[in-house]
């Protein structure tokens, strides 16, 4: 079979039966077309049945060596990793077709470097709360998205998708659709409920989303009620800049809300488990990577045994 007809297979496999995200089908799109070129930069005009160990092996070669992205340059291991992992995908997919491929179990992954997890102390989560000016609806909008972030544990992409409609936030709870159109409940803090009550309370337009931007063009100019919801770039810059504003000198996105809910959860005694299905994560090996950081036990360790405590 040839390799762009199946992967065109693959894709709609992936949308209509294994009922991917839209974002999740282009991404696979993406790694497997890539390949593709790759393969005819080559000039190899290969069947899926012809592609062995040694084409795999060439183009991580590629990958590692020789490939430069044109805005970032030299690709992580990580990065690598997610072309080779789709490829895993799509031969599973076609062995399950009954097509004559390569073992995807053949296609070994890199070793990669383990995760360093950026989170905020009490003391930082504070300071940054704290330099959000909230006499203005932007600062109330800012610190809401803040205490949420830091409650829920949301991901940036599922908060800037929530609707007013999605939250009971006298429950304190709601439902979100996370990666691989996974369904989980999530909760609200006491202060998060605050917040966000001043924030809606505030709020005199018709618009659905959760929370909307306050510049740039507006809905008179021909914009439509969706585009003034608030993006995941938007909400990176905004956690910049209270970073700054608050005086905290190391660099993280708003990604490390959701590292500091899980730490703060586990040094606080929650179970493992419990912290897996709160951030969403399929396996609880993912959420083993906080476990480290938040060993109370080994600080105790260190304290009674280290000789320069003595």
């Amino acid at each position: 079979m040839l390799l762009k007809e199946a992967i065109l297979r693959f894709l709609e496999y992936c949308e209509l039966d294994r009922n991917l995200s839209i974002k999740t089908v282009k991404m696979y799109s993406y790694y497997l077309k890539f390949f593709e070129g790759w393969l005819l930069s080559q000039d190899q005009h290969l069947t899926v049945e012809e592609i062995n160990e040694e084409t795999i092996r060439s183009f991580r070669l590629y990958l590692s060596h020789t490939y430069k992205n044109k805005f970032k340059g030299s690709i992580s291991r990580q990065t690598q990793n997610y072309f080779l992992i789709a490829l895993r995908s799509f031969f599973k997919f076609l062995i399950r077709q009954k097509i004559k491929v390569m073992t995807p179990e053949m296609i070994e992954l890199g070793k990669q470097k383990e995760r360093e997890i950026k989170f905020l102390s009490p003391e930082e989560l504070h300071r940054i709360f704290d330099s959000v000016d909230t006499t203005e609806e932007p600062g109330l909008r800012d610190r809401a998205i803040l205490e949420v972030l830091f409650s829920t544990g949301l991901r940036v992409s599922e908060l800037v998708t929530l609707n007013k409609e999605d939250i009971n936030i006298d429950r304190g709870e709601f439902s979100v659709l996370g990666k691989g159109r996974k369904l989980r409940i999530v909760f609200l803090s006491e202060h998060a409920k605050i917040r966000l009550k001043e924030y809606l309370a505030k709020r005199s337009d018709p618009y659905s989303a959760l929370f909307i931007r306050y510049s740039g063009p507006k809905p008179e100019e021909g914009l439509t009620p969706e585009k003034m919801r608030l993006s995941v770039r938007s909400v990176e810059r905004l956690v910049d800049k209270y970073r700054k504003l608050a005086g905290i000198v190391k660099h993280f996105s708003p990604h490390a809300l959701r590292h500091s809910f899980a730490t703060d959860l586990l040094e606080q005694g929650a179970d493992l488990r419990s912290v897996q299905e709160m951030l969403g994560h399929k396996n609880v090996s993912t959420t083993q990577v906080y476990t480290h950081v938040t060993n109370p036990r080994l600080r105790e360790i260190h304290q009674k045994f280290h000789s320069g405590n003595k």
